[in-house]
């Protein structure tokens, strides 16, 4: 027998275990963040001490101007590593989003289904057409998400790709433009 009680208690179950699953999943990522900008604020602080402390230690012009070129290289770089770690834990966490997401929606439409299942054995006679067209309609919903998603995964790998690749291209550039510096 159907129970619309019971179904409703089972689907508020689940919501709670997305919610929480959600919870700890932004506070992780969310200490991830904080711990990146700890460390490199730790970094920041330590290179602006070094570069004070060698400032000090300058005698002559030519030293002040390869400490300038260190310096301007050493940031660049940090800069670059620390944009490339703040990418990759976005990354992930949009990966693991993603991923609860398609979790819930899989759990939704498989709870959906069988509750229409049960609600279509439980309906007065004559009302076939009804619940076929609230099946074939859900159908259809389910299959333009399921589209959507897979279009949605795609744009986000091109896009990764092209992160990618502007960084490298970026950290290439920055090498390059140092290396002409030690060259003249």
């Amino acid at each position: 027998m159907y129970s619309a009680t019971e179904q409703f208690a089972d689907f508020n179950k689940v919501n709670v275990a997305q919610a929480t699953k959600l919870a700890a999943l932004a506070m992780e990522n969310a200490e991830k963040f904080v711990n990146l900008n700890m460390n490199a604020a730790k970094i920041v602080l330590a290179k602006g001490v070094e570069g004070a402390t060698a400032a000090v230690a300058v005698k002559d012009v030519q030293d002040l101007l390869a400490l300038r070129a260190k310096y301007a290289e050493s940031g660049v770089e940090t800069a670059t590593a620390y944009t490339r770690s703040l990418y990759e834990i976005s990354s992930q966490a949009q990966a693991q989003f993603t991923a609860l997401a398609e979790e819930a929606w899989a759990t939704y439409t498989k709870d959906t289904a069988a509750w229409v299942e049960k609600a279509s054995k439980s309906a007065p006679a004559g009302s076939e057409q009804a619940v076929n067209a609230f099946k074939s309609t859900f159908a259809a919903s389910t299959a333009a998400f399921d589209q959507f998603q897979k279009a949605t995964k795609q744009v986000v790998s091109l896009a990764d790709a092209s992160v990618r690749a502007a960084s490298a291209n970026a950290a290439n550039a920055a090498k390059s433009v140092s290396k002409g510096r030690k060259a003249a």
